[in-house]
């Protein structure tokens, strides 16, 4: 029996990790991509998450070669875009963007889009975007001042965490709710399996809970 293909995350995020830890996935290797996130002239939201995906996918991938492992793993990158029509929100680092994002948000809609690129041991690359639509309460003076405090928004796509305190902020989600926290568990596991890597087989040990 050949031997079993290692899974590499082209990331570091935390919630990433829990995301495949809760399909059953337990990823080998972390491989942090550190890449230039900056939109093109005039780049689409869906079109900016793809592309920063394989972009992190690739840059991984040539980690891998320099370490002569690429050939015996799979490589899985994912980048999340929030967009209020084609106006794409940043990733806020100070509270003040932070504060623009959200009162952006404020009593409005908008989409969340997570790129998915999967490279695989044969050299094949795989795409998926996931879309899914949001819509906030009308945020008064104390909900956000309070979020800002909490300082859960840092380093966040639009300024929030739908799995922390902002999922208080939901009015109505259309679509993926793994897609809004940073991974979206039906489209990452249809790709993989796809592609021949084993899922299922952790899940035939059972859950002691």
């Amino acid at each position: 029996m050949s031997e079993p293909k290692k899974l590499v995350l082209a990331s570091a995020s935390p919630r990433r990790v829990e995301l495949l830890q809760q399909a059953g996935i337990e990823p080998d290797r972390l491989i942090p991509a550190e890449i230039d996130e900056t939109p093109e002239r005039a780049e689409h939201p869906r079109s900016l998450a793809k592309r920063l995906a394989q972009t992190k996918a690739e840059t991984a991938l040539g980690r891998l070669k320099r370490d002569g492992q690429e050939q015996s793993s799979f490589i899985l990158a994912a980048d999340t875009v929030v967009a209020v029509g084609r106006r794409i929100l940043p990733k806020t680092e100070i509270a003040e963007e932070a504060s623009d994002c959200l009162r952006l948000l404020s009593g409005r809609a908008h989409r969340v889009y997570t790129g998915i690129c999967l490279l695989t041991p044969a050299g094949k690359r795989r795409h998926r975007v996931a879309e899914t639509r949001v819509r906030f309460k009308r945020l008064s003076r104390e909900e956000l001042e309070s979020y800002l405090a909490s300082g859960e928004w840092r380093g966040k796509a639009g300024g929030y965490a739908i799995q922390g305190l902002a999922g208080t902020f939901v009015v109505k989600l259309v679509g993926s709710y793994t897609n809004v926290v940073g991974l979206p568990l039906y489209e990452t596991v249809n790709l993989l399996t796809a592609d021949g890597y084993r899922v299922h087989f952790n899940w035939r040990e059972g859950a002691s809970v």
